[in-house]
């Protein structure tokens, strides 16, 4: 648990340095304009950290999901290895995911383009596109069905499982140590899709 802990927070350490400084010189510099270039290169560690949460919350599901449903053979399936491979998994399917998604923004743009923003997100930027951005819709929407609800679907799944093999527990001791040990993901994750949901249909709507 706490060796995947420690990738979320090098993460989400990450997920915060790809925009503060810019925003933080903006203010410094009176200035709300992001370069071409400087806005590839967060599109790219944006897509790839966001997707990188994702994927680490599904694995430290089926973390909490071995850990309750199948206590005593915890040690045996979840050894480190498997933990190392889990975690390589995301970064690398994250990896490949952001550079697809920056590769398909390098063609939307003129190379003079500056975006009064700090911030670069992709459903934003797509509005300033010399080109027919149709094909990024299409990529971004395929992607998102792939990459970001399926994890979600297992994390959905897994607790469903855990949910049930608490029930399943006599003792409300043992139902309070079943339910601590998955309490504190359970809210992040929570946290995470709810206001990630809320953003992206609210500026849908509006």
């Amino acid at each position: 648990m706490y060796f995947f802990l420690s990738n979320l927070s090098f993460v989400d350490n990450s997920f915060m340095s790809n925009t503060v400084p810019k925003m933080l010189v903006n203010i410094q510099t009176q200035s709300k304009v992001i370069t071409y270039e400087s806005c590839i290169t967060q599109v790219y560690f944006f897509v790839q950290l966001i997707m990188l949460d994702n994927f680490l919350f599904s694995v430290m599901s089926y973390d909490c999901y071995v850990a309750i449903c199948h206590p005593l053979h915890y040690t045996a399936i979840m050894n480190p290895q498997l933990c190392v491979l889990l975690v390589l998994a995301c970064w690398i399917l994250s990896v490949l995911n952001a550079m697809l998604h920056s590769l398909m923004v390098l063609r939307l743009f003129c190379s003079d383009l500056e975006i009064p923003h700090f911030f670069c997100e992709l459903n934003q930027i797509v509005h300033h596109a010399c080109s027919d951005p149709l094909p990024n819709d299409v990529v971004t929407y395929v992607a998102a069905v792939l990459l970001a609800v399926g994890p979600l679907a297992g994390i959905l799944y897994s607790y469903f499982k855990m949910i049930s093999s608490i029930r399943a527990i006599s003792s409300a001791q043992g139902k309070y140590k079943a339910f601590s040990t998955c309490a504190s993901h359970l809210s992040v994750v929570s946290l995470f899709y709810s206001t990630s949901l809320g953003v992206y249909f609210s500026s849908a709507v509006t």
